[in-house]
């Protein structure tokens, strides 16, 4: 398996709250809270790291509230490559409803990240990612990093010989995939709704979600994933189209099942695997996540049963 590196530039501390029916207005008693790293890349990388990848992280991190990602990782045996910087880490508070199965989120601003540190941080990926890699860039931009930042950043780690693997979205993304030749990624997972704001028309079907990801693919972008919740997800590349789906799992908390399938397709990638295995391995990680809080993977037999079992059509 290639190493795996993720970059998370807006980390945060996500703090998950368990109630039995959600009361707006009124007061709640929780059954019980759990505090966790959290973050796109970061989610991504414990995951990796539950299917034995070899992990690295980087990103920027908050010195005076670092506790959660420093035991994570030494726990996982990640190699911690975050640039520190004076401050907090945000929070993000996750209010999972366990009668009804929904979470709602209320995610707080990040820190300010300057040119130095995205600078530092680029260093750090190119460092890891040396002679070929599968990078993860996920989630969104702090302030004071401009939407087109991850195109100098993506080609840098394509000068390296890394497979780069963005999981964002607005304007980001669209930046990102406004670059030509060495400055787009390997893959993209939008959703449903991010590829909707992406192509700025409504996606309602199959069919139209095929036809954005293929705009994206004859761009340049070699795959490109569509997650659609309890229908699965979608994978194109320029030869092959399929979509892979679960039946629906009883869900413990949804936080994170996206960036346990964008984590399925790295380890999935890291192992030269085909489409096939790729849309498997994608939908088992984000299905097994569903049955744990926080950057965690199940016992890995499970997660191998639920490959086995998706639903693959090929269109």
């Amino acid at each position: 398996m290639k190493p795996i590196v993720t970059i998370t530039l807006n980390p945060a501390v996500d703090l998950t709250i368990e109630v039995a029916g959600l009361v707006k207005g009124g007061v709640n008693r929780a059954e019980r809270s759990q505090t966790n790293a959290g973050g796109k890349g970061v989610n991504v990388a414990g995951c990796a790291a539950d299917w034995r990848g070899q992990v690295t992280v980087t990103g920027v991190l908050g010195r005076g509230n670092d506790g959660a990602f420093v035991e994570l990782f030494a726990v996982k045996g990640i190699s911690d490559k975050f640039i520190r910087v004076a401050g907090d880490t945000r929070t993000n508070i996750k209010i999972a409803d366990t009668a009804a199965g929904e979470t709602t989120d209320l995610n707080t601003p990040g820190l300010t990240v300057d040119a130095d540190c995205l600078a530092r941080v680029t260093a750090a990926a190119r460092e890891a990612a040396k002679g070929g890699a599968v990078v993860v860039i996920g989630g969104s931009l702090p302030a004071g990093v401009a939407p087109d930042a991850l195109r100098p950043l993506v080609a840098t780690l394509n000068g390296v010989g890394a497979d780069v693997v963005a999981d964002t979205s607005g304007a980001p993304l669209k930046a990102l995939l406004s670059g030509t030749g060495k400055e787009l990624p390997y893959a993209v997972k939008p959703n449903r709704h991010e590829l909707e704001e992406l192509v700025g028309r409504p996606l309602p079907d199959f069919k139209a979600l095929i036809a954005a990801a293929e705009e994206i693919v004859q761009g340049g972008v070699r795959l490109v994933v569509v997650s659609c919740g309890e229908d699965g997800a979608l994978f194109v590349t320029a030869g092959e189209k399929l979509s892979a789906r679960l039946p629906r799992v009883e869900a413990l908390s949804t936080v994170g099942a996206g960036d346990a399938m964008v984590a399925g397709i790295a380890t999935a990638l890291a192992e030269a695997k085909p489409l096939e295995i790729i849309a498997r391995q994608a939908v088992a990680f984000a299905a097994a996540k569903l049955r744990r809080i926080g950057p965690h993977l199940p016992e890995l037999a499970l997660v191998e049963a639920l490959a086995d079992q998706a639903e693959i059509t090929r269109l």
